[in-house]
């Protein structure tokens, strides 16, 4: 009898169980039949979605429901808790699978090559967002004292950053946040967000929706500069050839021209203003520096000499995310991505055997999350292509029970499909009581103690 393609994937967030979703839809997952492990260095499943998006955006969960008719199949495992390679190594993997899929997506802050970027109060938009999802690896307490703050980049996760820090605790309760964020939000004492993109309203990479919600809370007045509505031929083509773009702009025309309310914070959102320096002193931060561009016709923007200092303790830098090198893989560092062709590791230019890439680590860390899906597609019709050529050497150990023995015998604490429904239990009924839909479980071992049988 012909036994199941073996797969292992790593990481299991949207990317890694898009390309679960993938394989069993493929013609493989029926005649020999596919066998999926997935592999997380997270307790929970989930990736991005439990900790890189919002807590206010339960709209995005929502794709949690869809993940789960996924992760329920019978021919996945999920072992979380597993980390590459410290856990799991490539070799150890080739021993129990036809094919490895690296699915680790970006979870780290892209530089940003400005003097002051050091300072003590510039933070990177990828730690802030990891402190309010409750990721466990980081600080469980977060510094709030600027009553101004900056946010540098145009982007969702800029958005996501500003309007966390300028709504009320009060307001973000009713969400998953855990107690240690809701008491760190309670004594923010920023007054003031300023949010700063170098090029006009017409190359901003906000989402209609995403943008439009900024304007939804009672605690936030949302100032958009006149004088920051500008358009050249680049940007008029741009606004007619982009739904998107000509939507966020006239959301940004609108809110120019009206009357500044009363609500108690301030957001506003600058154009063509580009950050040159953090400035500082005694090692903190205390202003930033940026330069006024203008549009050159193509929708770009070059600096036109003229200098502003805004008054700011503190500066969180969202200028994209980068993933982290993989041990064994190439890695490209500019791109911050696995060099591959269509999904097919290649090192030296040439495929590695058995191996391949999907989602950001593949592509870097651009558009939504649904986009994740042609991503895997590629990648699996690729690997399915490789296994019908002969192409995948066989493993030695493809029984399901070997990665089972293997990990209990490095005395790894892993946890299960069933164990994560414990935990996704535990964290409703902590809930429960206050009327919340959950209260995300912080702490790695609580997360583990939680997935454990009998809890």
């Amino acid at each position: 009898m012909t036994r199941p393609v073996r797969v292992a994937i790593v990481g299991a967030g949207p990317a890694g169980i898009y390309a679960a979703d993938a394989l069993l839809k493929s013609d493989a997952a029926t005649d020999p039949g596919v066998s999926i492990d997935l592999f997380e260095r997270m307790p929970a499943p989930f990736g991005l979605i439990r900790y890189g998006v919002a807590p206010d955006h339960p709209r995005i969960k929502g794709i949690v429901q869809a993940l789960h008719q996924v992760l329920d199949k019978p021919q996945i495992r999920l072992f979380g808790n597993v980390d590459y390679p410290n856990d799991i190594g490539l070799d150890e993997l080739r021993t129990f699978y036809d094919a490895v899929i690296f699915s680790t997506g970006a979870d780290a802050d892209r530089a940003l090559d400005i003097p002051g970027s050091d300072l003590d109060g510039s933070h990177g938009a990828a730690e802030f967002v990891s402190w309010y999802d409750g990721h466990p690896d980081v600080a469980r307490t977060w510094p709030l004292e600027a009553e101004k703050v900056a946010v540098l980049g145009v982007g969702n996760v800029a958005l996501d950053v500003a309007r966390i820090l300028a709504k009320t605790a009060d307001e973000l309760l009713p969400t998953e946040i855990p107690a240690n964020v809701y008491d760190g939000l309670k004594a923010n004492k920023a007054l003031e967000v300023h949010v700063f993109g170098r090029r006009g309203p017409a190359q901003a990479k906000f989402s209609p929706m995403e943008l439009r919600e900024l304007d939804h809370s009672p605690n936030i007045e949302v100032i958009v500069n006149p004088e920051d509505i500008d358009y050249d031929a680049g940007s008029i083509e741009t606004r007619r050839g982009n739904k998107q773009a000509n939507m966020v702009a006239s959301t940004l025309e609108n809110w120019a021209i009206r009357d500044v309310g009363d609500r108690q914070h301030k957001l506003f959102l600058h154009f063509f203003e580009s950050p040159v320096e953090i400035l500082g002193e005694d090692g903190s931060v205390v202003g930033l520096r940026t330069e006024r561009t203008e549009l050159d016709g193509t929708g770009n923007v070059k600096g036109t000499g003229q200098f502003k200092d805004w008054d700011v303790q503190s500066v969180y830098r969202a200028v994209g995310y980068y993933s982290q090198e993989l041990p064994k893989l190439p890695f490209d560092v500019a791109s911050g991505t696995v060099p591959h062709a269509a999904g097919r590791v290649l090192a030296g230019g040439e495929p590695m055997e058995s191996v391949y890439v999907t989602g950001w680590i593949k592509r870097g860390p651009i558009g939504l999350i649904g986009h994740t899906k042609g991503d895997a597609n590629e990648t699996v019709a690729c690997l399915l292509e490789d296994h019908t050529a002969g192409r995948l050497p066989a493993p030695t150990q493809p029984e399901p029970a070997a990665v089972t023995g293997f990990l209990e015998s490095r005395g790894v604490r892993y946890t299960t499909r069933e164990g994560w429904y414990r935990l996704d239990a535990h964290e409703r009924a902590l809930g429960e009581p206050q009327g919340r839909e959950r209260v995300k479980v912080v702490e790695r071992d609580a997360m583990l103690d939680a997935s454990e049988p009998g809890n």
